[in-house]
């Protein structure tokens, strides 16, 4: 009974990972079905994890209140924020627009998240701006190639630059569209390789870590 407790979830992930990675190589009705039912219990499942984070939100941060812990206001806006919220998108529907008029719910949205979403990256600009500047710094070659093109795309990307220096713009083109694309596919690729090696591993019982503990 311990054995088969133990082996059934790395049965259940092997043969599911096998049978929906040889999926997208089979152009069958069936096959399309299979993927389609899948995709339609992930969202069942991930309609239940939503519900069980919100509500793990909730009981966090109502705890924090009811001991009026340290930073405890924090929690209250947000409570009310998420109370607020949810009550006027169950309201209107979840529609941010009903007759060509703004609901309250779209007010939220467009007067107060999106407001706060670019004072938030507002902020965030000047802790990139000064990462910028402290691996911009020309210590070595690379980091001197690295400040270089930095430079040369920075100024090929605004009119005044390009204004200054002509050929910047070409140069900046060519940077992004060949040097940097080429990395970028490099990259992806190697991610690709790293993450069908761990799928393997998943699919073979090698890798444990996703059933709460390690290599056995």
């Amino acid at each position: 009974m311990i054995f088969l407790r133990r082996r059934l979830p790395l049965l259940i992930t092997m043969i599911t990972g096998l049978l929906f990675a040889g999926q997208y190589y089979v152009p069958h009705p069936a096959s399309e079905w299979l993927l389609t039912s899948a995709t339609k219990w992930l969202q069942i499942i991930g309609g239940f994890a939503l519900v069980l984070g919100v509500t793990s939100l909730f009981h966090q941060h109502a705890v924090k209140i009811r001991r009026q812990e340290a930073g405890w206001g924090y929690s209250l806006v947000l409570y009310a924020g998420m109370l607020v919220t949810i009550a006027v998108g169950l309201w209107a529907g979840g529609k941010e627009s009903l007759d060509g008029s703004m609901t309250a719910f779209g007010w939220i949205y467009s007067y107060m998240m999106v407001p706060l979403q670019g004072t938030m990256f507002a902020i965030l600009a000047f802790f990139i701006a000064s990462a910028a500047y402290r691996s911009f710094r020309a210590r070595s070659r690379e980091a001197a190639v690295l400040l270089i093109a930095a430079v040369i795309v920075m100024m090929g990307r605004v009119p005044l630059g390009e204004y200054l220096i002509p050929l910047s713009g070409d140069v900046s083109q060519w940077i992004l569209n060949v040097l940097n694309a080429s990395v970028r596919r490099a990259i992806l690729i190697g991610v690709s390789l790293g993450t069908i090696a761990l799928s393997l591993k998943i699919i073979f019982g090698v890798e444990r870590s996703y059933l709460g503990g390690g290599k056995e």
